[in-house]
């Protein structure tokens, strides 16, 4: 960031200033006073990109749907809808490059579709079928790591990953001072970590800001501030708002809409250039809302007040990106066609998914540890033994 965007009013104290937003509820252009910090990284989108953004967020909402109603059906263990929250992952998706690393919590669907996992891979986890769900090394999958429902877990993981980018980039310019927490070193590279503001509240996210602090780590943090962490609400975990939070511990940090995917791209696109060219990490709290359940075992309507919900339907980020698209000339033959085609592969998916073929049994016991292990021998016996005697108990019904 500029010495100029540095020292804005958007990270001073005093008063809280309006959310980061370009497009206001209904979908007019309609930028906020603390958006023209960040006005010029808009600079790089149009017409067409916005139309792709419009249609990855469609897309992950029927893939959404086909979930929820697969769980239901007993084909899924569980399933973390993310209804509501695709404008904010969409825009940070799109910020970002394919040299940087991604660390998701659990309904993070938006974001692994445009990095490349295909959907059918993330819906394998919840069905139970594997244990990660992609290849990480695998560069299709985008350096998009694995799923965490550790609350917290993955802000750790990201922030040491950070710091590897950082020592690593430190040994290629020969910088003999490896152990400095200096800004100023260029790696070329970021990491992005997503959380929600119920995790904001553990130890693990915590920790891991102060170490990215300390050692100016090239990474960026983003909380999706849905309002809920199940049923209790933000108000509750925090009498500040979460991105003061991150200013305490010495964060560039700033409050976007959440819902309104230019926003998130602008911010994303240069807290993620800050970081890849050594300026140290930041944090974004996003304000936006889940309108469906925590997951499918939650049900939110013992918490949460009718019409609070209706005020966020009406701020849908879809329905706003709509309402902008069309003020740019795009019209119905293009919202029918993206329905029609997020449909039609939502059906897909949901096939994919039904005929997606069961893990051998002898699989879990392959990547616990590098070596072998007498433990894990042994457990692997135990299950031999018990598969078989199924087989030896049908065998025996048989013959009777």
């Amino acid at each position: 960031m500029s010495e100029e965007t540095t020292d804005t009013p958007l990270l001073s104290g005093g008063a809280d200033p309006e959310p980061i937003r370009f497009l206001d509820d209904a979908g007019d252009y309609a930028p906020s006073s603390t958006a023209a910090a960040f006005a010029d990284e808009l600079s790089a989108v149009g017409a067409d990109d916005f139309m792709q953004w419009y249609r990855d967020m469609v897309s992950t909402r029927a893939f959404d749907t086909e979930c929820t109603h697969l769980q239901r059906q007993g084909q899924l263990a569980l399933w973390v809808p993310s209804v509501g929250q695709e404008g904010c992952q969409v825009g940070l998706a799109r910020a970002s490059e394919p040299q940087d690393h991604i660390f998701p919590a659990y309904r993070e669907h938006a974001i692994a579709k445009i990095r490349g996992v295909p959907f059918v891979q993330v819906a394998a986890l919840f069905r139970g079928l594997t244990h990660g769900g992609w290849d990480v090394t695998d560069p299709a999958n985008g350096n998009f790591h694995l799923y965490t429902l550790v609350l917290g877990a993955q802000t750790q993981h990201a922030t040491g990953y950070a710091l590897g980018q950082l020592l690593d980039a430190k040994r290629r310019a020969a910088d003999p001072a490896l152990d400095a927490g200096e800004p100023g070193t260029a790696t070329g590279e970021a990491t992005m970590v997503f959380y929600g503001d119920g995790t904001t509240s553990q130890g693990d996210a915590n920790e891991a800001m102060i170490f990215a602090a300390s050692y100016q780590t090239p990474e960026v943090f983003v909380v999706q501030n849905n309002g809920w962490a199940i049923s209790v609400p933000v108000a509750r975990q925090s009498r500040t708002p979460l991105y003061r939070r991150a200013l305490g511990f010495g964060l560039r940090s700033v409050q976007i809409d959440g819902n309104d995917p230019l926003a998130a791209y602008a911010v994303g696109r240069r807290f993620l250039r800050d970081a890849r060219e050594g300026r140290g990490p930041s944090y974004i709290e996003a304000l936006t809302y889940r309108i469906g359940a925590h997951t499918t075992s939650d049900d939110p309507t013992r918490y949460r007040a009718s019409g609070e919900l209706e005020s966020w339907r009406r701020r849908d980020p879809i329905a706003r990106l709509e309402t902008y698209l069309r003020t740019l000339g795009v019209g119905d033959d293009f919202f029918d066609e993206v329905r029609e085609t997020a449909d039609a592969e939502a059906k897909r998916i949901r096939d994919g998914i039904l005929s997606l073929p069961a893990p051998e049994p002898d699989s879990m016991f392959a990547h616990v540890y590098s070596e072998p292990h007498p433990r894990v021998e042994e457990q692997r016996e135990w299950l031999e033994r018990y598969e078989s005697s199924f087989a030896s108990e049908t065998q025996g019904g048989a013959g009777a």
